[in-house]
């Protein structure tokens, strides 16, 4: 199918009622969701064209950079930040709700996602497994202590005396897992297990190139789930795909939702 960007307009009723259907009668939907989802909420992709990672070193904010040299690890991961939020406050868009009224309405149980963002959360989504964690928060490196975000990254912005800490003394860092670190146990775990356990499971706004999130669709079509994939670029996982849908999430979804 071409890739035009306009809406539903590449996919057939056939496909859109097929894709509803599976929904409809599903024991245990599940949601994997990349960037994708999230773009048009303002927030720039990681990678592809013009990507986060096109424009900033990826080595800056490796595990072994916040060991070696936590101060300047802070002072580039604050102007990451800015980078990819700047003045904006970035708020749920039409893909994010679509899935939260499906869960809602009993067709989705759970909405893995790859982003850090906190907007399926914001959108009303109630089991949101965070496979990277999460930028709304920091952790103490030593204690484990966690704090929201944004006033530590405000007052670090301000201070000279870089990285923030603890009142343990620890380093603080983002919640979120940084380059040359594993995926935590208990997300990943939930994760895979929900997989195994779908009945249907939608890969949606994701590229499906960076493991061990990228394993999740494998594991459920190979579990005999019914997967979907719907993004605009061809993926891995499309060969295994019952169904692929290049379509805009942010309107492909409402319309599933309208037809479920």
């Amino acid at each position: 199918m071409a890739d035009d960007r306009h809406g539903t307009d590449d996919v057939d009723d056939e496909t859109l009622d097929a894709v509803a259907e599976a929904l409809r009668t599903a024991e245990t939907g599940v949601a994997l969701t990349g960037a994708g989802v999230s773009t048009a909420s303002g927030i720039p992709s990681f990678r592809g064209d013009d990507g986060i990672w096109e424009r900033h070193d990826p080595a800056d904010f490796h595990r072994r950079r916040l060991d070696a040299d936590p101060a300047g690890f802070w002072a580039d991961r604050i102007s990451l930040r800015e980078v990819i939020y700047g003045d904006i406050d970035p708020e749920p868009n039409a893909a994010h709700e679509a899935l939260a009224a499906l869960e809602a309405d009993g067709h989705l149980d759970a909405v893995l996602t790859q982003n850090i963002d906190g907007l399926h959360d914001a959108a009303g989504t109630d089991r949101v497994v965070e496979l990277h964690g999460t930028h709304r928060r920091v952790v103490c490196d030593d204690c484990g202590h966690r704090r929201e975000a944004e006033a530590v990254f405000e007052q670090a912005a301000e201070s000279s005396d870089l990285p923030p800490r603890c009142d343990c003394g620890g380093v603080y860092r983002p919640d979120v897992v940084l380059f040359g670190e594993p995926m935590p146990d208990v997300a990943m775990h939930e994760g895979q297990r929900l997989a195994r356990d779908s009945d249907v499971f939608l890969a949606v706004g994701s590229s499906l190139s960076v493991q061990p999130a990228s394993l999740l669709p494998k594991i459920a079509a190979e579990a005999g789930s019914t997967l979907i994939v719907i993004n605009y670029e061809e993926t891995p996982r499309d060969a295994s795909a019952a169904h692929v849908l290049r379509a805009d999430v942010t309107q492909v979804l409402p319309t599933l939702v309208e037809r479920v």
